[in-house]
């Protein structure tokens, strides 16, 4: 169910999140959106992990683990070569008070579900569903840091540079979260 209920608010999170990035320009929104898709994802893989002959299956929760690890990486590449763009052609993200409240909401409802995935996880022994309250953590903490980013680059013009710069912490954290998981490592939250 908790699946269920974050590819819902990945849905809602990926769509405002990538309207209103795209229409600032602002590729720490766009970027924090565009990793709604590997969280569906992780979401779906969990869901596929718990679902028929596969519930005790070490093998479904490898190969859950590793989608998990994959979809961490899906937009690394994206954010970064746009962050550094960005960053070179010194483009300036507009305001999006749409985009500021869809990062404070996510800020608060992230974590949630990233402890009861948690909590869940170490009732299933389940990896691949701490990798996916990982991924809570993740956004939620991203959606801070566009959030900071948003109000920062709406005060302060000479500030421009702060919104890519976010960017790339996006890109780098989704990098070194996948790697974590590929391992079979567990957050350690």
């Amino acid at each position: 169910m908790l699946a269920w209920v974050s590819m819902a608010a990945m849905l809602a999170e990926g769509v405002v999140g990538l309207w209103q990035g795209l229409a600032v320009g602002s590729i720490a929104l766009t970027g924090w959106a565009l990793g709604s898709l590997p969280e569906a994802l992780a979401s779906a893989m969990v869901a596929w992990r718990f679902s028929g002959s596969r519930l005790g299956s070490e093998k479904a929760e490898r190969r859950a683990q590793r989608g998990v690890a994959l979809s961490f990486w899906l937009t690394a590449p994206y954010i970064a070569a746009e962050s550094v763009h960005q960053l070179i052609g010194q483009q300036h993200a507009d305001t999006s008070v749409i985009g500021m409240a869809l990062t404070a909401v996510s800020l608060v409802l992230m974590p949630i579900l990233g402890r009861a995935k948690h909590v869940l996880a170490v009732r299933l022994g389940s990896a691949a569903t701490a990798g996916e309250g990982t991924q809570n953590y993740l956004c939620g903490a991203q959606a801070g840091a566009v959030l900071i980013g948003l109000i920062v680059s709406a005060g302060w013009s000479g500030l421009w540079w702060f919104d890519p710069v976010i960017g790339l912490g996006i890109a780098a954290a989704a990098i070194w979260q996948g790697a974590k998981s590929w391992r079979g490592e567990e957050c350690g939250c």
